[in-house]
């Protein structure tokens, strides 16, 4: 469910279980009344989401991911990635950090993502995203969720969130921060990027 704060951005309430969360904060105590309404106790300060999906990727210093998609976004045998995760609501993006970016120019034995095939990285791109907003509680052991590449990943519980893709020759990669909001998604933090 979906609920304005006021102040123009929106707050996603779910039940998971028998749990309530806002934007993926657990609810401790719900329904304190008040002379003036009802409080619900959460234990996180709720922070206003300052940007979408590609101005908070920039902002945390994603700096390959930025890279990989402007480069996917301009050119010939182009598509227009960036206008699509600027605009397009209710996007979950796991995002590889640069190093992982590193990690995979090192396997591939090139020195830029420059040198990786326009199609090749649109297809590895697209395979980060899916098209639904995602929190960390609404991840499930054995999960396989479509991405906009048209593939599925592998979602595990065990031993901290993971995430595989059908590439990766069963090296998952680790969610390591989650649920970093934007106006018009929720980003993952991850340490490998993905392969279709």
């Amino acid at each position: 469910m979906v609920r304005s704060n006021g102040a123009g951005d929106s707050l996603y309430v779910r039940k998971v279980g028998s749990n309530v969360f806002i934007n993926d904060v657990k609810v401790d105590i719900a329904d304190v009344n008040a002379t003036n309404g009802v409080a619900h106790v959460i234990g996180t300060v709720l922070i206003p989401p300052s940007g979408n999906i590609v101005q908070t990727a920039i902002a945390a210093k994603f700096d390959s991911l930025a890279k990989a998609v402007t480069l996917a976004s301009t050119g010939v045998g182009s598509e227009d990635l960036l206008t699509a995760l600027s605009n397009t609501k209710g996007l979950t993006v796991f995002a590889p950090t640069n190093q992982a970016f590193t990690n995979l120019l090192t396997a591939l034995g090139v020195s830029s993502i420059d040198q990786i095939p326009k199609a090749t990285l649109i297809a590895v791109l697209k395979y980060h995203v899916i098209a639904a907003r995602v929190f960390s509680s609404d991840l499930t052991d054995g999960a396989k969720p479509a991405t906009l590449q048209g593939g599925t990943l592998t979602v595990s519980l065990t031993s901290g969130a993971k995430v595989t893709g059908n590439g990766n020759s069963g090296n998952a990669s680790n969610i390591t921060a989650a649920n970093i909001m934007a106006k018009n998604g929720v980003i993952h933090v991850i340490d490998r990027v993905l392969i279709p």
